[in-house]
């Protein structure tokens, strides 16, 4: 079920291109991150749905039997005791479309993330 256009810019365009059912999930995953990084803008980046705050903060896209949610190793590392029902890696977290998305999981990552972001953008401009 992997994205067959990869020529999408911007999410609504990637959201709109699957079934009903995957848009509904895309939709509130979508609504969750937002919720959870309000400041961040959207983008298309790697042909992924991407939020970017002062540096890319979370991707996430459907695949055959998985959404794929990419928090950089960060935000694996950090929430790795809760990840132990989910197949991830280093970067990605699979979470199987035939059970429900933990999307409260999905807003507190999103929200480690931000304050990441934010803290890494400010002790750069603090050195100048």
């Amino acid at each position: 079920m992997d994205s067959q256009n990869n020529t999408c810019t911007t999410i609504d365009e990637y959201i709109a291109q699957f079934p009903p059912e995957i848009q509904a999930i895309l939709s509130e995953v979508r609504a969750v991150i937002r919720a959870a990084a309000p400041q961040a803008s959207e983008k298309i980046s790697y042909q992924m749905p991407t939020f970017y705050l002062k540096g890319n903060l979370v991707h996430f896209a459907v695949h055959k039997t998985h959404l794929g949610f990419y928090p950089a190793p960060s935000g694996i590392e950090h929430f790795k005791d809760e990840l132990s029902g989910y197949e991830y890696s280093k970067g990605a977290i699979r979470f199987p479309l035939d059970r429900p998305t933990p999307l409260d999981l999905v807003r507190r990552i999103t929200a480690f993330r931000a304050k990441e972001n934010l803290a890494q953008a400010a002790m750069k401009a603090k050195k100048g």
